[in-house]
This record gives C-alpha cells, sequence and structure tokens, in this order.
C-alpha cells in the first residue's frame, strides 16, 4: 500500500496537496497535529484565566474565614451550593477585571503601602508592633512564603484601587443627607383600628371542598422525611493526653527558642529617596539612574534630607511625607536595603544601595532597642500553650484516624470505632427540621440529608461540632416522607377553609370602609359602629413601639395628605385580620438634632454605599466589554 502511494504521488497534482499541507501546518501550527490542550481553566477573563487552584485557594480561604467567625454554628454545605459557588467565581471575575483596568490605567500599588498593610496586620505583631519572626512563623504555619503572601496582598489592594477612587470621586452634599435623614426620621399623624373577626358568608363546609383542599395542598398536610443516624463521636474532653506536664528546663528552652515572639526586636526610624531603574535598563539608564543617586546622596543632610525626598524620590507613597517609612526591622525590606540600614549610625546617611526597585540613599533617624519578657513573666503562658498543645494534638491525631478510618471502609462505622475504642452511639427519627442531641446541629442535618449519606449510603465527612468535638454519621434508617391521611387532618383543612373565608370577608369590609372614609364619613363613628377601637398616634416613626409593624409600613407608603384632607388604607394584619389606616399629616425630621459628627458619620456610610453601586455599574460595564468564559463543570 505504501508503495501505491509512493508510486501515485507524483507530477503537479502531488505538488498541490504538498503545499496545501505546508501551508496548513505552517498558519496552525505543526503541534496542533500531534497535541492536544486542555483547558483547565474555571473562567477566562478576556486572556487572563481563573485556574482551578485559584478558584480553590479562594474558596478554602471564605471556608476558614468563616469557621473561624462562626464557630459552632458553621455550615460547611453552604459551599456545596451552585449560587454559592457562582458567586464566589463572579466576585474572582469582577476582581480580575478590576486589575485588568488598572494596567490599563495604570494604577498600582506602592512598596510603602504594601509594607504598611502587612505591618499593620495584628497576627504579625507581638505587643502592638510588627514582629518578623512572627510574621515568618504565621507564613510558614499556612504553607505559604512571604513572596507568596506578599503577592497576595498586593493583588487584594490592587483589585481596590479603583473602587476606592471611585468611592472617592462619589459626589454627596448635605442637602443628600439632609434629604435621607428627612426620608429616615419622617414623622406622622395617624389613626386606626383593627376590625372585629368578620364571620364568613358561607360558614358550612362540604366534604367535597375539603377533598379539593386536600388535594390542592397536599405539600401541607405530609408527614415529614424522616432518618435516623449511627455515629462515632471524637471529643477531646473524653481523650487521655499520653503527654507529662512539661518541667521548667524543657519550658525554658521552649522560651530560648521562640524568644523572639516575647520581646521588640531592635527597629529603626528611616527615610529615604528612591531613584528608580526601569525593568531591563541599558547600561545607559543604569548609569544615569546611579549618577543621579550619586549626586544627591553627596548634596543630602539631615537637615534638607525630607526636601530632596519631596523633590527628586520615586517611591510616590513616602514622596509626599519626605521619604518617611517609620520604624522598621530585621525581614521587612530586602536584604540590600537591610544591610545598608543596620549598617549605619544614628544620624547617617548611606551612599546610594541597588535593590530591584532601583538605587536608595537611606537615612536612619533614630534607633530603638529591643526589649524582651522574662522567663517568669510569660512561664504560665508557655505552659498553658504546650498543655493545649498536648490536648490538641491528641484531638487531632484520633480525629485524623478517623477521617481516614471512615474513608477507607466508606460503608461501615465499625473499624473506625474498634481501632479508636470507641463506641457507635444512634440518634432516633428526626426531620429536616432536626432533632435531639446532634441532631440538633445544622452541619450534622444537613449531612444526614445529603446524596452521599442518605442516597449512596455512606459515611458522612468529619464533621465539627466544635473545635475540639468531632463526628462521622451515617444513614440507620430512612423513612420517607407520605401524605397524612385525609380523616386525620379534616377538621384541620375545615378550619383553613374557614380562616380563609373571614380573612376575605375582612379584606371585602375593610375595602368598603376605606371607601367611605375616602367620602368624607367620620372615622370614630365608623370603629363605633364596628366595634373597634380607635387608635391615635401623634408623630410616628418608621418603628414605633405599641404599634404592630404592618400598620406602620403601609401607613408610610400611603400617600402625604392633600390640602388638610387625611389618606386612608387597609392591610392585613395577623391571623387574617384587616385594619383601616388614616394618615393624617407628614412632618420631616428635625435636622437641628444632628451633631457634626453625626452628619460625618452619615456622610462616610453614604459615601461607601454609593460607591459601592458606582463600583458594581463600573464592574459591569467591564462585563459587558469582555468576553467572558465559564466552565461550570471545574467549579
Amino acid at each position: 500500500m505504501l508503495q501505491s502511494l509512493r508510486d501515485k504521488m507524483h507530477g503537479w497534482p502531488a505538488i498541490v496537496v504538498l503545499g496545501i499541507a505546508v501551508f496548513a501546518m505552517s498558519f496552525f501550527g505543526i503541534e496542533g497535529y500531534f497535541s492536544s490542550q486542555a483547558e483547565t481553566f474555571v473562567a477566562k477573563v478576556g486572556k487572563q484565566e481563573i485556574s482551578q487552584q485559584q478558584y480553590q485557594d479562594t474558596m478554602n480561604r471564605i471556608r476558614q474565614q468563616q469557621r473561624a467567625q462562626m464557630g459552632d454554628q458553621f455550615d460547611g454545605s453552604l459551599f456545596d451550593k451552585p449560587e454559592f459557588k457562582q458567586q464566589i467565581l463572579d466576585e474572582l471575575i469582577g476582581q480580575q477585571l478590576l486589575l485588568q483596568a488598572n494596567q490599563d490605567l495604570g494604577m498600582q500599588v506602592s512598596n510603602q503601602s504594601l509594607r504598611d498593610t502587612i505591618a499593620s496586620t495584628p497576627a504579625f505583631q507581638v505587643d502592638g508592633q510588627f514582629n518578623a519572626d512572627m510574621y515568618r512563623a504565621q507564613l510558614a504555619a499556612a504553607g505559604m512564603t512571604p513572596d507568596m503572601y506578599q503577592s497576595n496582598i498586593r493583588t487584594s489592594l490592587e483589585s481596590g484601587l479603583l473602587p476606592d477612587a471611585i468611592s472617592g470621586s462619589t459626589i454627596v452634599t448635605q442637602a443628600d443627607i439632609d434629604r435621607y435623614l428627612d426620608i429616615k426620621l419622617q414623622r406622622r399623624d395617624i389613626r386606626y383600628f383593627v376590625l372585629p373577626q368578620q364571620a364568613p358568608a358561607d360558614s358550612k363546609v362540604t366534604d367535597a371542598q375539603v377533598q379539593d383542599y386536600y388535594k390542592a395542598h397536599q405539600a401541607d398536610f405530609m408527614n415529614p422525611e424522616q432518618v435516623s443516624l449511627k455515629y462515632v463521636e471524637v471529643n477531646a474532653a473524653d481523650l487521655k493526653s499520653e503527654a507529662t506536664q512539661p518541667t521548667d528546663d524543657e519550658l525554658k528552652k521552649r522560651y530560648q527558642d521562640e524568644i523572639a515572639r516575647f520581646g521588640l526586636p531592635e527597629q529603626r526610624e528611616v527615610s529615604h529617596i528612591l531613584i528608580n531603574v526601569p525593568k531591563n535598563a541599558t547600561p545607559a539608564q543604569q548609569k544615569a539612574a546611579l549618577d543621579k543617586a550619586n549626586k544627591i546622596a553627596a548634596e543630602a543632610t539631615p537637615d534638607n534630607f525630607a526636601k530632596l525626598a519631596q523633590q527628586d524620590s520615586d517611591d510616590v507613597g513616602s514622596k509626599l511625607l519626605g521619604g518617611d517609612l517609620g520604624w522598621l526591622q530585621k525581614g521587612v525590606t530586602n536584604p540590600a536595603f537591610e544591610a545598608a540600614m543596620f549598617a549605619l549610625q544614628k544620624g547617617q546617611i548611606s551612599k546610594p544601595v541597588l535593590s530591584d526597585e532601583g538605587y536608595h540613599i537611606i537615612y536612619l533617624r533614630d534607633v530603638r532597642s529591643g526589649q524582651t519578657k522574662s522567663f517568669a513573666d510569660v512561664r504560665d503562658q508557655l505552659l498553658k500553650e504546650a498543655t493545649t498543645a498536648d490536648h490538641d494534638r491528641a484531638y487531632n491525631d484520633a480525629a485524623g484516624k478517623m477521617t481516614d478510618l471512615t474513608s477507607q471502609n466508606p460503608g461501615s462505622l465499625e473499624p473506625a470505632a474498634q481501632a479508636l475504642q470507641l463506641p457507635v452511639k444512634e440518634v432516633p427519627l428526626f426531620s429536616r427540621t432536626g432533632g435531639q442531641g446532634i441532631a440538633a446541629n445544622p452541619k450534622v442535618i444537613a449531612a444526614a440529608f445529603s446524596n452521599d449519606v442518605l442516597n449512596s449510603g455512606n459515611n458522612s465527612n468529619l464533621i465539627d461540632l466544635s473545635k475540639t468535638d468531632s463526628v462521622v454519621v451515617r444513614l440507620d434508617k430512612h423513612v420517607p416522607a407520605s401524605p397524612q391521611p385525609i380523616a386525620q387532618v379534616h377538621d384541620a383543612i375545615v378550619q383553613k377553609i374557614l380562616d380563609e373565608r373571614m380573612a376575605d370577608a375582612a379584606h371585602q369590609k375593610a375595602d368598603v370602609l376605606v371607601q367611605r372614609l375616602s367620602k368624607g364619613e367620620d372615622m370614630a363613628a365608623i370603629a363605633k359602629a364596628e366595634h373597634a377601637d380607635l387608635q391615635t398616634v401623634g408623630q410616628a416613626q418608621r418603628v414605633q413601639q405599641g404599634v404592630p409593624q404592618p400598620i406602620l409600613d403601609k401607613a408610610f407608603v400611603t400617600p402625604h395628605p392633600a390640602d388638610g384632607k387625611s389618606q386612608f388604607a387597609d392591610i392585613a394584619t395577623d391571623h387574617g385580620a384587616y385594619a383601616v389606616i388614616a394618615v393624617d399629616k407628614v412632618q420631616g425630621s428635625d435636622l437641628s438634632k444632628f451633631t457634626d459628627d453625626d452628619r460625618r458619620q452619615l456622610y462616610r456610610q453614604m459615601m461607601q454605599a454609593y460607591g459601592g453601586v458606582e463600583t458594581q455599574g463600573f464592574v459591569d460595564m467591564l462585563k459587558a466589554k469582555t468576553k467572558i468564559q465559564i466552565a461550570k463543570d471545574r467549579m
């Protein structure tokens, strides 16, 4: 066959075919014929991809934040809901659109802003001051390097540049504040009465009507779906730690190993002048930057340093402050800057120091020596930490083993119970509204009725009841939802039908009374004739003690009285009753009662609210102009 093809591949037809093949390969890329490219993005915003890893990292970070904030009330099932996943992805898409807009507009976060944000993070502070050792330890515990963390923080700050700029450009006038206060704190003079229960026009309910109502409202007359569970629980309170209480020598060793977090490191108050060196700078550009830096360093003195920084520094974040970087310590700046800073004596100015940003001229303004707490001062803290750590290790070890064993044996709890010497406990039948014991926990309820446990018959994942208490559950018995016999609910249906008829009668009656009042009849006379108590409330506000909220809500959406004539309306209240309302007078709020501080606080809140609306509008505009692809199957 190959020989036959060779014989036929001669002459001009062969040349044409070969030419087409070469053109195709050169145009589309020959690699396309030998490999297929698998796309893994969750979303693609323009040319920028949001990867599965980025999406999952965001989900995990939000999960950890909510777990820390909500404690025992945390419900992990929320993160499995498609609408929640889409909400997180929408936020990532919005963030990416804002970052792309930053690039188009030339907006960026200064290194000083980045440093200030990290230094002000409480988790990295000891006694209110940034601690480089604590910073590195916290990042290591989270599995992050300083570069990774700084990149994340920079991205977070950059995504806020445009929203901050938009909020800052939002205009809120004193007239806007007055109008808001006038509406929010408006006062109304109202009268109202609640009609007594009205007799229905027809009080007879036939079996046929009961049957029809039963069929039309079947969902209201169901025995709820129920499950019973078996579970294994790991509770730190029931575990015996094999570790003994640490001795003073062991505590002293721990103190020495971690001494950095019990003291303030030496700090240096620094100013600098930065001369940028462009990325991929030519030798000529590098020389020009160095010559400029040398000239400034030669002219600089403690007296004129701030003025030179304002004139010549390329660090936008510190330029307006005369180059002031505040108090710095080891581990905060890049190695070259740090080495030069700690080589200076108080009052000295360095020669140009090269870093990734360019050339720095550094002025050491002051030095603050470190202080360290004594072992005696922190002994109790160390002992408590060591004891807690031992209990935590014992609990985490048991919880980890239970997770592994119940995952390896998804159809039974027995292997985990035997290996950990824990009993298999039971929960009696309960519905989706919950039950007793652990069945009152929302996370347990969600797991019990999840597809994996209820339909597939598997063990649940580890469910955290608290920080030191967790369970794995599995289905014991499932009782599907079933209709209640009509004989059992007959009387309840009759009452429901009568209640609806009475509510309809009350509504019709109220409508007629509103029409009569609008034609000029006296409200007090009508209330008396209806055997209702007329209530009068002067200067009622939107939240008013002693007045049913439905009546207040209706009163504040009723039109203003015109030409001194009251406006009338009716509204349903509790249990099918109806109220008739009169709005006699509308007064604005007394603006003189609001202090300047009140107005400033309200101004900030309105700026934030208006800015949020404008930012969302800007993001929506960017979405409309940008090609966005979403792969829901990868979420």
